[in-house]
């Protein structure tokens, strides 16, 4: 079983997570941040990756650290419990759709941690939640798995729409994504 659980702690956050790729979605998360707890959920939920995620952060400051901590961890946690990547497919895409908004979501598990957003949103805020603060999640999971993930809006206005739209697709995508397909490790080098 594919798995990884990790504590991190700094004078802006107290995390402790644990993750299984061969899950069925099972989640006790608590981030402090509420709608932060949501789209992690759903991300939960929509990989199948049972997610064990508890964060004592900086709220008082705002949700940043938190955020951009948690998408480390995160990080971490999957490219450690995919360990040398042996068999895995790699390479998934998808475009989802959440009521009016429609997400492009595409993930390379190259071992390069790249992100490329695109998400523009006509409000700064969804809730007390700051919507720049997506950005920053994906940014430190995607560098910190080691994976090139791509974000695009294609269409939609509500923010919580586009913000639910791109966790659940980002969790389809690499549901698919780490899917064991093969024997070797899916690159002419050998490694990733």
């Amino acid at each position: 079983m594919r798995n990884a659980s990790l504590e991190r702690k700094t004078n802006e956050t107290d995390i402790r997570l644990s993750l299984i790729l061969e899950g069925t979605g099972q989640r006790d998360i608590s981030t402090g941040i509420g709608f932060l707890d949501h789209m992690l959920e759903l991300f939960a939920a929509h990989s199948a990756f049972d997610l064990t995620l508890q964060c004592e952060g900086d709220t008082r400051v705002d949700g940043h650290h938190t955020a951009e901590d948690i998408g480390i961890c995160l990080g971490q946690a999957l490219k450690s419990a995919l360990g040398d990547k042996k068999g895995i497919r790699r390479y998934a895409s998808l475009a989802l759709p959440m009521d009016e908004a429609l997400v492009l979501c595409a993930a390379d598990i190259s071992g390069r941690g790249i992100l490329r957003y695109h998400l523009p949103m006509e409000v700064q805020k969804i809730g007390t939640f700051d919507t720049q603060l997506l950005e920053e999640f994906f940014t430190a999971f995607a560098v910190n798995a080691g994976i090139t993930l791509h974000i695009k809006l294609l269409d939609g206005r509500n923010a919580h729409h586009i913000a639910e739209a791109a966790f659940k697709a980002a969790a389809r995508v690499l549901r698919e994504a780490v899917q064991i397909v093969g024997d070797t490790v899916p690159s002419t080098k050998g490694v990733l």
